[in-house]
């Protein structure tokens, strides 16, 4: 597994074999699941929980040739494309399956200016002992819908130090069948001629760079070499199809950084008179006027950067220039330079962004007249006040304000941090995107600066989902979904299609580590979570109203230093905690006294019994254990044969007490997922489960009570996440080889109020939600819920064949020739409410005597409340008046008592009465 760290986040040739390079489809390096968990997933649609953003986007790439052709890379959720229709961003790299987890770390990005479909992406995550593998040169000919790979005899590093530099993959303007990338850790500049098929190392260039932010960290991380960095090409010294002549590569060596080559590669030269002292983090060359231009800084970054410079070379004088906005040597001197474009439509506009000024804001600058004077895009008017040349319009991302109060000359929100990437819209001069440690930002009216007006600049991040993510609920009532998310804290979801308007705030906490609800009051909730170096805020926090707003604890153990796992008590009353940096402990909900947890270690992780609200459970290194009193003491219980090594996860079961899963352990040691009924007082291993790295629940299948079960599992040999609908007697794929987000392990929910919905972490893509179109019935056999074997029970209706097709019978099959007669029921309930908006749940039943089959349910709202959006129906609305219709999958409500649900958020102001009558294609139905 990789380690959850957040930003601290042709034919095979002889030379390939000789390299020890393996090629081969990405898409074809998983194996087809078996017939006994065949997978389902022409029956699921998969998409987000809607953050938009929430990570860093160390490059943004406009294809020279192609209007609207634009992909942006990130350090650990993989790349995209963005739809020029929509504008929305489309994930390229979904594909990368668990065993290649670390390809979802992007170090570089090129797309093809000669055959524009052609993209390639140097892909893995840390070149230390934290990922294990090799790194990989992925290629696509469709604009990165489907990818090949050749792997590298060496690591590549997406979430390294200097990740912002760039872009080290490049493809020859002139001769498309040339593709440069420069590597790390010493491995020097490499070379493909056959579309990146195949690749050699360029033995001519000697320099593989020295630069190491900490040479005395041992872990690898800071005292990893960034090695070769970028690359750009002189697209005029060749003519198209021929070898382009003239190639500049930069490197991290202070004092040897620009080289150059004048006859394809072949041979290279040190640029004279070249400045010293600083790295190069970009290249950008303007052809037409043959300026070479630097941004430079004395640190790798992406967080650091006390001082550098911007230069510009004239490539056929051989002069440099020094044009830095704010100099090195200057006494206010305190960040360096990256970000770095031309616009090519005009080539005397320059700009470039002071990356690492994180206080009061970041900085971008604009020069008109080839960088001899530059613009800021704010700038003092008498300290502490600002003058700004734009305006921020976070409307579709509100929780970029992060909720705080700043005091001039700071501001929310912020124009960024880490503002490492910068483009112009190479065919339009209005257009601008540049990349941060939280989004990606833009403008459209980028001109009205030369005019002396402010411009706009707005998220252009919708469909870039980059959260790692720690945690997941999804309460009985209430908002469908509350998250812990690493570097933004969290999320409360009361619409997955709608960015919340703020993470969680009161206290802030870097990274949420774990949250829980009490089972019979969602409106009772608890997180823990990290604090910022410095910051006095606690490391737990309460609420009482579903997470829409929090209180700190008034106290919290000492020694603490990190939030570690929590869990509350089925009726909201008590909390155990388990920090990390102290020993477990419990206490009142609201925190206003803790008392050691005795019997339990340190570490351990803690879950509470659903049902029972005196009843908790832990586990740590290979035992379980359970309290009886409310987490005062901890007794191990007798249970053998757990995993003692490995991320272990459990939860117990909303319905049943003493019902208890768990899942983990390691590949070099236990490893599966166990079912216990006597509140783990004993395990029974699930024989048909190889692998099992998280396990939640959801709505139960028609026909059965028992709550449906997902995993992020291995079984039968085929990775993937799973459902159960018979209490784990057998199991189905629910997705699919082009939807599998790397690693999953985190964190897996169902959703209680809707069949069919899970939702997955991802370890850099986001919340993944799924939803199901088949109706699954399943017959309950009084064996299921007990029984540890992987094959279905002969009682059970929900076998991989029936699950998989949309068309499955429902709970209860009408009879050939029905009594005639009609009656139906409904209950409507709000099932959350807040200013302005609530959600519903709508159950549907026929209580009469015929069988229906395709549904109209209408109803007229009192106080004038809309809906805005709606899921399992198709809806209308005139004025007051509601209609909703069945879907493919749910339009059969079998006579005597067949039903259907389905659910809604909409808006309301003054009063949001429930509507008070319905009908049921035309006849009126009783109204719970």
């Amino acid at each position: 597994m990789p380690p959850l760290l957040t930003r601290p986040r042709t034919a095979v040739t002889a030379l390939a074999v000789s390299c020890g390079l393996a090629v081969s489809w990405l898409t074809g390096l998983h194996s087809t699941a078996t017939a006994a968990t065949e997978a389902t997933s022409d029956t699921y649609t998969w998409s987000n929980a809607r953050v938009d953003g929430g990570g860093f986007v160390p490059g943004i790439v406009f294809n020279q040739t192609e209007k609207d052709l634009v992909y942006a890379r990130t350090d650990i959720g993989g790349a995209y494309r963005q739809d020029p229709a929509t504008k929305k961003w489309i994930p390229l790299l979904d594909s990368v399956g668990w065993n290649d987890w670390n390809l979802t770390g992007v170090a570089s990005l090129a797309t093809d200016p000669v055959q524009t479909n052609r993209v390639y992406v140097a892909a893995g995550n840390y070149t230390n002992s934290w990922d294990p593998n090799n790194g990989a040169i992925l290629r696509s000919t469709d604009k990165g819908k489907t990818w090949a790979r050749t792997t590298l005899p060496f690591k590549v590093g997406g979430n390294m130090p200097g990740r912002g530099m760039g872009e080290r993959l490049a493809v020859d303007p002139n001769n498309d069948k040339i593709v440069y990338f420069g590597a790390a850790e010493g491995n020097g500049l490499w070379k493909s001629v056959d579309y990146g098929v195949t690749w050699a190392k360029v033995s001519s260039f000697t320099n593989v760079g020295n630069y190491q932010a900490d040479p005395t960290d041992t872990s690898g991380y800071l005292s990893s070499n960034p090695g070769v960095l970028w690359v750009t090409f002189d697209k005029a010294s060749a003519a198209a199809g021929a070898t382009t002549q003239t190639i500049y590569v930069g490197v991290a060596d202070k004092d040897n950084n620009v080289y150059r080559s004048t006859d394809g590669g072949t041979t290279w030269t040190r640029l004279a008179g070249q400045p010293t002292g600083f790295l190069p983090h970009k290249g950008v060359l303007d052809g037409t006027n043959g300026y070479l231009y630097l941004a430079t800084s004395d640190t790798g970054g992406p967080y650091d950067g006390g001082k550098g410079d911007v230069w510009r070379y004239d490539t056929k004088a051989g002069t440099w220039l020094q044009i830095s906005p704010l100099k090195s040597s200057d006494s206010g001197a305190y960040f360096g330079y990256s970000g770095l474009t031309i616009d090519r439509q005009h080539p005397n506009v320059v700009m470039v962004t002071g990356y690492s000024s994180w206080w009061p804001d970041t900085q971008i600058y604009r020069s008109t007249d080839f960088g001899a004077t530059f613009k800021p895009i704010w700038e003092y008017n008498g300290y502490p006040n600002r003058v700004d040349h734009y305006t921020m319009d976070v409307s579709t991302s509100p929780w970029l304000t992060w909720g705080a109060y700043p005091s001039p000359p700071e501001e929310t929100p912020k124009l960024g941090w880490m503002t490492e990437s910068l483009e112009i819209d190479p065919f339009n001069s209005d257009r601008m995107m540049y990349g941060t440690g939280a989004t990606l930002y833009g403008s459209s009216n980028l001109t009205a600066w030369d005019a002396g007006t402010k411009i706009t600049i707005k998220p252009m991040v919708e469909g870039l989902e980059e959260t790692a993510v720690l945690d997941l609920a999804s309460p009985p009532t209430g908002a469908p979904l509350l998250s812990a998310l690493g570097d933004i804290g969290g999320f409360r979801h009361t619409s997955l299609t709608t960015t919340p308007a703020m993470m969680f705030t009161s206290p802030n906490h870097s990274s949420t580590t774990s949250l829980d609800y009490a089972e019979t009051n969602g409106n009772v909730v608890v997180r823990v979570g990290n604090t910022p170096s410095g910051s006095t805020d606690k490391h737990i926090a309460f609420s009482n109203d579903n997470g829409a707003n929090w209180y700190a604890a008034s106290s919290e153990p000492a020694g603490i230093t990190a939030g570690g796992t929590v869990a509350i008590s089925a009726d909201g009353t008590r909390i155990v905690w388990s920090p990390e940096g102290a020993s477990p402990v419990t206490g009142t909900f609201g925190g206003g006294s803790w008392a050691t947890a005795s019997g339990l270690p340190a570490g351990a992780t803690v879950e509470s019994d659903r049902v029972n609200a005196k009843k908790f459970y832990a586990y740590a290194a290979g035992s379980f254990y359970v309290s009886t009193d409310g987490g005062v003491t901890f007794t191990k219980t007798a249970a053998t044969s757990l995993p003692a090594k490995g991320n272990v996860r459990f939860k117990a079961l909303t319905t049943t007490e003493g019902d208890v899963w768990l899942a983990g352990g390691a590949d070099d040691a236990t490893y599966g997922l166990w079912h216990s009924t006597n509140s783990g007082a004993s395990f029974t291993r699930l024989a048909g489960v190889d692998k099992a790295d998280s396990i939640g629940f959801g709505k139960a299948a028609t026909g059965t009570a028992y709550p449906a079960l997902y995993s992020s599992a291995q079984i039968g040999g085929v990775r993937g996440i799973y459902r159960s609908d018979n209490a784990g007697a057998s199991w189905v794929r629910i997705n699919d080889d082009n939807h599998q987000w790397g690693w999953t392990g985190a964190a897996i929910t169902g959703d209680p109020r809707v069949y069919g919905r899970v939702y997955v972490s991802t370890n850099g893509r986001g919340i993944i939600v799924g939803d199901t179109s088949a109706v699954t019935t399943v017959s309950p056999s009084p064996s299921a819920s007990a029984s540890a074997s992987s094959s279905p029970s002969p009682s059970a209706s929900a076998s991989p064949s029936a699950s998989a097709s949309p068309s499955s019978s429902p709970s209860s099959s009408p009879s050939s020739s029905p009594t005639a007669g009609t009656g139906c029921e409904v209950t409507y309930a709000v099932s959350s409410q807040w200013g302005g908006g609530f959600g519903a749940n709508v159950t549907v039943r026929n209580t009469g005597t015929t069988a229906v089959n395709g549904w109209t349910l209408k109803w007229a709202f009192a106080n004038g409340q809309t809906v805005g959006s709606l899921w399992n129906g198709s809806w209308t609305q005139s004025g007051a008046s509601v209609t909703v219709t069945s879907l493919s999958y749910n339009g059969a409500l079998a006579a005597n008592g067949g039903s259907t649900s389905f659910g809604f958020n909409g808006t309301w102001t003054g009063s949001n009465t429930n509507p008070a009558a319905f009908t049921l294609n035309g006849a009126s139905c009783t109204v719970k």
